[in-house]
């Protein structure tokens, strides 16, 4: 019998599987079944991974907590809210590692006349406010010059450091970026929801992770992330319904669907915020890093890597430009030297196209990512697999399944049937 949560959570799955119509696809038949069980009986998160923050925290004292948690995002509570508030009043967005990143950077550009630096500790908040303002309408004041990634000061070792001494770093409150065009909405499943819901939501509408509400108490029940979904079907290995997807090797199953010409990726002697910036731009959580004039894979840099910019900005002051090649040494020695509170890394794995899914999902979740690079016999990159791939080939969504789930939250992909 079954002892793990997801494995219990398989032989529901495995139960529905038995009783569906033989002439449905293997697909149609796991749609019926993940649609059939509440997203409630999901495996609940740790209780160190649902964490809220209030409206009034800090940008300084959110990132220690995001930290702290090993967590890459959580809901923000406002504090206005009455004690009697819905969920729907009492949440205001989803605060993220990227976008205080993207937000400061933002903020503390050049002003004409002013300058950036150690003296003045930083911006004055007082000539932070335009920008804040024009932050939350979308727009950038034309008072402040944009900087460019790839400019000296952004690129500097020792620019970082300078940013998060700033008073504009620890003045700055959550709340007061809650309007920006760089703020995550909150959007939340209702108990009842079904799972297709949810592994909709983490694959085609690319959400990171979702959170789940509890009506009555109008508080957050649990969250579900793109790793707790691996280690579910993880422990679901050997039930029918896995093996019948599972045991089939990648081209088979059309992976990967991107060809190798189209990945995104960086050079090692790009800068790290290059980085960033496509990531941001395409909408993507992670980029290989492969050697200058080949296609070898030599790292990986993702979304959540972005946290080292914010919490140990000291380990690139000996370097004079942070490319992505002295981002990966710096963070690969960071937890060797903070043994006591080694925060989250961005392990790489690499598969052959000739490995089955189950392969691929049991790599994924011995290190707690959600992608996994595809290359040849000599290591050269052929593609990406993520999370989001994986359940494409598990679950499809029915026309119209949504409705008007959406409406006025966040937009629809473009080639969405809803």
């Amino acid at each position: 019998m079954p002892t793990s949560p997801g494995a219990k959570l398989g032989m529901q799955v495995e139960d529905l599987w038995d009783v569906q119509a033989s002439q449905l696809s293997p697909t149609e038949k796991l749609n019926a079944c993940f649609e059939s069980i509440p997203v409630s009986a999901f495996p609940p998160a740790h209780s160190s991974q649902v964490v809220e923050i209030s409206s009034d925290t800090t940008l300084a004292q959110a990132v220690k907590l995001l930290a702290r948690h090993k967590i890459l995002s959580a809901p923000v509570v406002d504090v206005k809210a009455p004690e009697d508030a819905s969920w729907i009043d009492r949440y205001i967005g989803i605060v993220e590692f990227a976008g205080i990143v993207v937000w400061i950077l933002h903020q503390s550009e050049k002003m004409e006349g002013n300058s950036f630096s150690p003296s003045t500790n930083g911006l004055d908040i007082s000539l932070a406010a335009p920008a804040v303002a024009a932050a939350a309408s979308g727009m950038s004041p034309l008072r402040f010059k944009s900087m460019h990634p790839n400019s000296p000061p952004a690129t500097c070792g020792n620019f970082f450091e300078t940013l998060t001494s700033s008073d504009f770093y620890k003045n700055t409150k959550v709340g007061d970026i809650s309007g920006s065009f760089r703020w995550a909405p909150f959007l939340a499943l209702q108990k009842a929801n079904s799972f297709l819901t949810m592994l909709l939501l983490l694959s085609k509408y690319r959400m990171k992770s979702v959170p789940v509400v509890d009506l009555g108490e109008a508080k957050i029940d649990n969250i579900i992330t793109q790793s707790a979904v691996i280690r579910m079907l993880q422990e679901c290995a050997g039930l029918h319904w896995f093996e019948s997807w599972g045991s089939k090797k990648l081209f088979e199953l059309g992976l990967p669907f991107m060809e190798s010409s189209n990945i995104i990726k960086v050079y090692e002697d790009d800068t790290v915020l290059h980085a960033f910036k496509l990531m941001r731009q395409k909408g993507v959580g992670g980029l290989p890093v492969v050697g200058r004039g080949g296609s070898k894979v030599v790292g990986n840099i993702t979304i959540r890597d972005i946290q080292f910019l914010l919490i140990a900005p000291e380990i690139y002051k000996e370097y004079r430009s942070i490319t992505a090649r002295n981002f990966l040494t710096a963070v690969t020695s960071y937890p060797e030297e903070h043994q006591n509170e080694p925060p989250m890394t961005s392990g790489m794995v690499m598969c052959r196209r000739d490995d089955t899914l189950k392969q691929v999902i049991m790599k994924l979740d011995s290190v707690k990512i959600q992608r996994i690079y595809v290359v040849d016999d000599g290591g050269n990159l052929e593609g990406v697999i993520t999370l989001r791939d994986i359940i494409s080939r598990l679950v499809h969504e029915p026309r119209g399944y949504f409705g008007d789930f959406f409406d006025g939250v966040l937009p629809q992909p473009a080639n969405s049937r809803v």
